[in-house]
């Protein structure tokens, strides 16, 4: 029997991948979509390319939770605790694309977010999904924090060198380029087109809420507490995150042996695809994929390593992830439903 699986918030950049992706998954059937701003209309009213694929009709929360096993919520952070325990409650699993639950900290959270934790029990059941960190402890459990972009391309770009010790903790450089989608369907004059084509920014400098997620995950890898400086630019581009994470090298650390790291540790990882040297990541290379492609370099003269990790931020950046970890969940293969080629142009 096929998993059922709702998504709450289906009509955003992010629902609506899950709608793309799930329509095609081979082991899940969409059981029901939520939609606030357009709740009674078909999919394929809200976005026509969905035309005789999919035409369901957007129902409530609880319609949702009701006919399905899992449940996706690709909410706007500070919505998604109380449908979370609702969902709980009732047994079944929640995949959090929100930051709800990202942050093992209540005080980071109400720093960077505002809010509070309404459940601090419901908290710490929460494993954050990443699962070529983390994925053991994903297996089996009901209530997931899917990771952010950001969150996700940083740490895949340097963690081979921080898990083994390769580089100083201190004063690591995490340098990010988002396509627009990344800010959500909702207009404002920031993703206005006339305001963004043929421009290029860093936006929310070295105070984007995205900073305490990497440095939690970098601090599990390292064991130690990480500081990192976060600078995310926006490109005008639809698709995909570019990360360069900038690291001191440690002395007597060669790059042969980093580059040994690397492929040691993501030679079972299916979708992270470490690059030859002399080739470099590129945003191009994994659009509608799952794929995180890296590449790594040697600044020679400052001694530095030079990390670069591309990801489609609507799909290894949020829902293909959620969906692998829906996968490792219910005990499939991780891959089932995301071996998904990237176009050629």
């Amino acid at each position: 029997m096929k998993i059922k699986a709702g998504i709450v918030g289906a009509t955003g950049y992010a629902g609506a991948e899950l709608v793309r992706l799930l329509t095609a998954h081979p082991e899940a059937e969409l059981s029901a979509i939520s939609s606030v701003s357009f709740e009674g209309d078909k999919l394929s009213d809200v976005y026509p390319s969905y035309t005789f694929l999919n035409d369901m009709v957007c129902e409530n929360q609880d319609a949702v939770v009701e006919k399905s096993d899992v449940i996706f919520a690709a909410l706007p952070h500070g919505l998604s605790q109380e449908l979370a325990a609702k969902c709980i409650d009732a047994g079944k699993a929640f995949i959090d694309l929100g930051a709800d639950f990202r942050l093992e900290s209540e005080e980071e959270y109400t720093e960077w977010y505002g809010g509070t934790f309404l459940d601090k029990k419901l908290h710490e059941q929460a494993v954050y999904g990443l699962p070529e960190f983390f994925r053991d402890k994903i297996k089996g459990k009901k209530l997931v924090a899917n990771p952010g972009c950001y969150t996700t391309c940083s740490p895949l770009a340097i963690a081979p060198a921080i898990v083994n010790g390769l580089v100083s903790t201190k004063g690591i450089i995490c340098d990010c380029k988002s396509g627009v989608t990344g800010a959500g369907r909702k207009p404002n004059q920031g993703n206005h087109y006339p305001e963004l084509n043929e421009g290029f920014h860093a936006y929310k400098v070295a105070s984007h809420r995205h900073t305490p997620e990497i440095e939690q995950t970098l601090s599990k890898l390292s064991g130690e507490k990480v500081i990192i400086t976060f600078v995310p630019h926006l490109l005008p581009v639809n698709r995909g995150i570019l990360a360069t994470v900038y690291a001191d090298i440690k002395d007597g650390v060669t790059f042969e042996q980093i580059r040994k790291a690397y492929e040691d540790f993501y030679k079972d990882e299916f979708f992270v695809r470490l690059l030859d040297d002399g080739k470099c990541a590129d945003i191009h290379n994994i659009k509608y994929s799952n794929f995180c492609d890296v590449s790594i370099h040697h600044d020679k003269r400052a001694n530095k390593l030079v990390a670069c990790a591309a990801i489609d931020n609507m799909v290894k950046g949020a829902a293909g992830q959620a969906i692998q970890n829906m996968n490792i969940i219910f005990g499939l293969d991780e891959k089932t439903g995301l071996v998904i080629v990237p176009p050629a142009f």
